[in-house]
């Protein structure tokens, strides 16, 4: 332990040495020292350092002696960095051997405040003085500003290059902040402070991206909108499926799509739903398809229960001939033999429900006069020495059947609440039945 003791010890000593040389030796004159000792010298020293000082700020509480080259400085300054630089000035005058530095901070609040209110009055003429300039500007920003607002109030030429009346709006602020952008601009280079422009575009950068994150569902939701009213992938009145809901199109607005369903609800899907969803739009096509099974016997003709349907349903007068109606066998059951009927319809001219019911009928209808059994879900049990006798099958009579009304008169019903609901929201709506379609 004794050497360890003895290496503290060193350490200690050495830095106790060192300290004193460092305080005395910071700031002072490292030239050489002459051998002569006059006292005219020493005046001319003390008298430079005044004319020096005199010529500075914040030293009029300071008084300079000098005896043999060593300098001392008493009295007060407002913070210890002008004393530092009191000492590094003289430091370089010629002949000075050594610095005394006794000077404190003071501790009057007049004095302290005095170099605040200088500094304000300074700036008070300066912003002044800056006030005919400043009008300039000033003037120079409204009238730009002006022109940008006069330009995107014109109906000409946005509303003839934009696709409907959001894009209009769309492209209207955007004028107007170029031209508010450009006021600033121009503004600032009239006062000469173009350097606050970064500084400005940088602060609202940061601004703006935090303002994103936080409403980044809102801003999600409007740029679905502005692509949605270009891309127009349906028309007002279309019968569409989004999301599991259908219904038909009332309108598209800024923040959602309206849809109106056939039990006479409203449906509205936020629009970025709508932009990332599967949208089915069975209005687009003029022709549909209608597809129902029906069930028989396993121990039925099926060549003939499929020629009957395939013939019932091509003699209804609301079934396209092209494509042609088809008829196959679907599903096996236990009890049961599934055959899928299919048909094509106008579905501008024939209600889809209406049509499918009445097919459903014709089928059944035609099936019960033919004798061809609709299975039930039973159970038969047969001892070996019972013998079932051939059942006797019955005449075959096709009865003529009449064909019920199947136009679409619940579509144009929901069409007029549709168009209803359209004129009351026309300035809202995006949907232009003259767009051009995706």
């Amino acid at each position: 332990m004794n050497p360890l003791r003895r290496l503290l010890a060193a350490l200690t000593l050495a830095m106790v040495l060192c300290a004193p040389v460092h305080a005395e030796t910071a700031g002072q004159p490292q030239g050489a020292i002459t051998v002569e000792d006059s006292a005219q010298q020493d005046a001319a020293i003390a008298v430079r350092i005044r004319d020096i000082m005199s010529e500075l700020d914040g030293y009029g509480n300071v008084t300079v002696t000098v005896s043999s080259g060593i300098v001392t400085l008493r009295g007060t300054t407002l913070d210890t960095d002008t004393s530092d630089q009191l000492n590094d000035l003289v430091g370089r005058v010629e002949g000075v051997v050594a610095i005394r530095n006794e000077i404190t901070e003071t501790t009057d609040v007049v004095e302290r405040l005095n170099p605040a209110y200088e500094r304000f009055k300074t700036r008070l003429m300066q912003t002044v003085a800056l006030v005919p300039l400043l009008g300039v500007a000033l003037l120079a920003f409204a009238l730009v500003v002006l022109a940008g607002v006069l330009l995107a109030r014109a109906k000409y030429p946005w509303d003839r290059i934009a696709p409907n009346a959001f894009i209009a709006d769309i492209y209207r602020q955007i004028v107007r902040l170029v031209f508010v952008v450009a006021g600033i601009v121009i503004a600032l280079d009239i006062l000469n402070a173009t350097a606050l422009l970064g500084t400005i575009l940088g602060a609202a950068g940061i601004v703006g991206l935090a303002i994103g994150f936080a409403v980044r569902d809102t801003v999600e939701n409007f740029i679905a909108s502005v692509m949605l009213s270009f891309r127009q992938p349906f028309r007002p009145n279309d019968t569409v499926e989004i999301e599991g809901d259908v219904g038909k199109v009332i309108s598209l607005t800024s923040r959602a799509t309206i849809l109106l369903s056939f039990d006479g609800n409203q449906i509205r899907i936020p629009n970025s739903m709508v932009f990332k969803s599967r949208i089915i739009n069975y209005t687009r096509n003029t022709e549909r398809r209608f597809t129902f099974d029906v069930g028989v016997a396993p121990a039925s003709d099926l060549a003939a229960a499929k020629a009957l349907a395939l013939e019932t349903i091509n003699k209804l007068p609301f079934v396209l001939a092209t494509p042609a109606p088809a008829i196959w066998i679907e599903t096996i059951g236990d009890s049961t033999i599934g055959i899928r009927v299919t048909g094509w319809i106008d579905q501008h001219e024939t209600g889809f429900a209406l049509a499918r019911g009445e097919a459903i009928r014709h089928v059944l209808i035609a099936f019960d006069s033919a004798g061809i059994e609709m299975p039930e879900p039973t159970f038969r049990v047969v001892s070996p020495a019972d013998k079932p006798e051939a059942p006797v099958k019955p005449a075959v009579v096709i009865r003529e059947v009449e064909t019920e009304d199947v136009q679409s008169t619940q579509n144009e019903a929901l069409e007029k609440i549709v168009d209803q609901e359209r004129a009351e929201r026309a300035d809202k709506d995006l949907l232009t039945r003259e767009g051009e379609e995706e």
